[in-house]
């Protein structure tokens, strides 16, 4: 059917991309000045594209010849994008993982039937790289490697990778993701050409969720784009968790602060034990305070906009109750027990629980709340 969503690819299938044209046009214009760094470290927050945007100058590199492009027409005009078709030769090995001259690593698979990954990329995956880059291209133009995400290797595969960079080979471009750029070795860091990607637009966030959602309401749309933080891959992740029926019903219950529903506070436990509702729920918390302190902290209460009717209210009710550092640990503590949570697999339902009290203790201590 024509208003059928369209698949949501992997990044190195992935021919579309918005938001980061700037970053396209540093690397072509390092391209053409024949001052191009071997390597390249794509940073920024997850789910914005960085990916993508690596596998795409990954292909470039590997459709340029080795030599230049002159002919008795003279040089062809310079491309303005990096743009490719799926029907791209390159294009199509890339994708299948078969090109000769072209390498990625990730995080592997942790079962046979490949539902989940490992947390950390070892030096396993890394090992074969010294090999492949000391070989002549197969194909006698470029090589390159695309490391996603490189904040995920252990100790021993970033220092198999920095061994690569301090010895760069001749013709070969390695592109490093990294959610967390502080997360690097320094010598790392200090040996790539960095490309700090901002988060996308709320107004990009919607575009792509109508491409790839068609079937979502289009207040849910709206919704979504403010609660993806510039994340497109946070959006369709919550889109799938049912994100937006669950901050609703977040914002809900907390607008009873001091007091909270008992019953309304062990309905929305229960919630949490099914599927990813913990982690949706939890991260959809911490986000929301850290936005409301960020706002209150600028003095831009007002000028927020409201995700859910009643929200700024809320928002100013929060803080008169109680000042921004108080909020801050309420922050911590809600991390704090969703990543213990998750490395010890509490109780999802008690620790949502214990997130949420906290939010109303700190709004029962004020003198207001008396």
């Amino acid at each position: 059917m024509a208003d059928d969503p369209i698949q949501v690819l992997a990044p190195r299938l992935n021919p579309y991309l918005i938001g980061h044209e700037s970053a396209e046009r540093e690397f072509l214009s390092a391209w053409d000045s024949g001052r191009l760094a071997h390597a390249w470290l794509l940073a920024g927050p997850r789910g914005i594209g960085k990916a993508t945007l690596a596998y795409r100058m990954a292909r470039y590199a590997l459709s340029q010849s080795g030599g230049a492009d002159n002919d008795m027409f003279g040089a062809p005009p310079k491309p303005t994008s990096l743009a490719m078709s799926p029907e791209d030769p390159v294009f199509r090995r890339v994708a299948s993982m078969g090109h000769a001259d072209f390498r990625s690593i990730e995080r592997p698979w942790s079962d046979n039937k490949q539902t989940k990954r490992k947390t950390v990329i070892g030096v396993d995956e890394v090992r074969e790289l010294g090999g492949f880059l000391s070989m002549t291209p197969a194909e006698g133009g470029w090589r390159a490697i695309v490391i996603d995400a490189a904040d995920e290797m252990n100790p021993n595969a970033a220092n198999a990778v920095l061994k690569v960079l301090e010895e760069p080979p001749d013709r070969a471009l390695l592109f490093l993701v990294a959610h967390n750029a502080d997360r690097l070795l320094p010598t790392i860091r200090s040996r790539c050409r960095r490309l700090d990607m901002r988060p996308l637009r709320e107004q990009q966030v919607a575009i792509l969720l109508n491409r790839y959602r068609t079937d979502l309401d289009p207040k849910d749309v709206s919704t979504l784009a403010v609660l993806g933080d510039g994340s497109i891959g946070r959006a369709l992740e919550l889109a799938d968790e049912g994100g937006v029926a669950l901050f609703r019903e977040l914002m809900s219950l907390l607008g009873e602060v001091p007091k909270l529903s008992a019953i309304r506070l062990h309905s929305l436990g229960d919630q949490a034990m099914r599927g990813d509702a913990f982690r949706t729920l939890s991260g959809l918390l911490g986000w929301w305070l850290a936005r409301v302190v960020a706002a209150g902290a600028r003095g831009a209460i007002d000028a927020m906009s409201e995700i859910v009717p009643g929200e700024r209210m809320l928002a100013r009710r929060l803080l008169a109750a109680a000042p921004p550092a108080a909020w801050a640990d309420v922050w911590d503590k809600i991390g704090y027990l969703a990543r213990r949570t998750d490395a010890v697999n509490l109780d999802r339902k008690r620790s949502l629980m214990l997130m949420l009290w906290s939010v109303e203790q700190a709004v029962a201590k004020s003198p207001a709340a008396a």
